[in-house]
């Protein structure tokens, strides 16, 4: 077994067969829409399952924003002795209870299956609603009774198996936007606010200004993505199926209800 085969096993296949799951069991109890609210039923109970290390993303998320000032510390008093500078961090790291490497868990786990969905959600929307599309899911299905006849993908108005650039109606324009606009609120969340105190202790400090170039480019960097991104997100969902973004929006949806509970704990 190759590792493309390996990952539909692991991942597209078991995807593919839960989101069959909810949209035969909307479309048993007779709910409009069923397809859509598959892919946002699907969409919540991976986001759930993804919830431990999200909120351990921003906890090291927080704690290492807290050791800023320590860290900028001993970046000055160390900033020639690289071996001590190491282990001076690690140090710090290890008395605040912090491990950088788990930062990137979220990340990491997140990564393959947010691959498996979209590739889930493009075998069944991007090669549309025929007759051999629905031979290819009925044959990667666990059980007989999951197997389908057809496919509805109308939902809201919409046609989840339709872009937005092929669409030939003004509304489906407004799906870009909206998540344009939902993964710049995102963005606007996840990226760390300045604590005015820094800022005060910056004026006046040349040298310090010197020391710290690698944290003002990844602070341009940030700034970059906050914006860049967004766009670059709002055009995939104008080339993709309304699906797609649907599963994309409903998983920002949830970072940004995240994102707001850490931020009020904050405060």
């Amino acid at each position: 077994m190759d590792i493309g085969q390996l990952f539909q096993t692991i991942f597209v296949h078991p995807i593919s067969n839960l989101l069959i799951v909810f949209y035969k069991l909307y479309l048993f109890l007779g709910v409009p829409g069923a397809f859509g609210l598959g892919i946002i039923t699907l969409t919540i109970v991976v986001r759930l399952l993804l919830h431990p290390f999200f909120k351990q993303q921003m906890q090291t998320a927080k704690k290492m924003q807290d050791i800023k000032p320590h860290l900028d510390k001993i970046k000055t008093k160390h900033k020639k002795d690289a071996k001590r500078l190491q282990q001076e961090q690690m140090k710090l790291y290890k008395e605040f209870g912090i491990n950088p490497a788990s930062g990137c868990l979220f990340m990491i786990i997140q990564m393959p299956i947010f691959f498996g969905l979209y590739t889930t959600l493009s075998q069944l929307l991007r090669n549309g609603t025929g007759a051999e599309t629905i031979t290819k899911i009925n044959e990667i299905l666990y059980s007989p009774f999951l197997r389908i006849q057809s496919i509805d993908t109308w939902f809201l108005g919409f046609n989840l198996a339709v872009s937005p650039s092929s669409a030939k109606s003004w509304h489906y324009f407004l799906i870009p936007l909206l998540t344009a606009a939902l993964q710049f609120i995102q963005a606007s969340y996840a990226t760390p606010k300045t604590n005015k105190n820094d800022n005060e202790n910056k004026k006046g400090k040349e040298q310090d200004k010197k020391d710290d170039k690698g944290g003002d480019f990844q602070k341009a960097m940030g700034t970059q993505m906050k914006y860049i991104f967004p766009v670059m997100i709002g055009w995939f969902s104008y080339s993709l199926p309304v699906g797609l973004s649907l599963y994309w929006n409903i998983f920002s949806i949830f970072s940004i209800i995240q994102y707001r509970k850490i931020n009020k704990k904050k405060n």
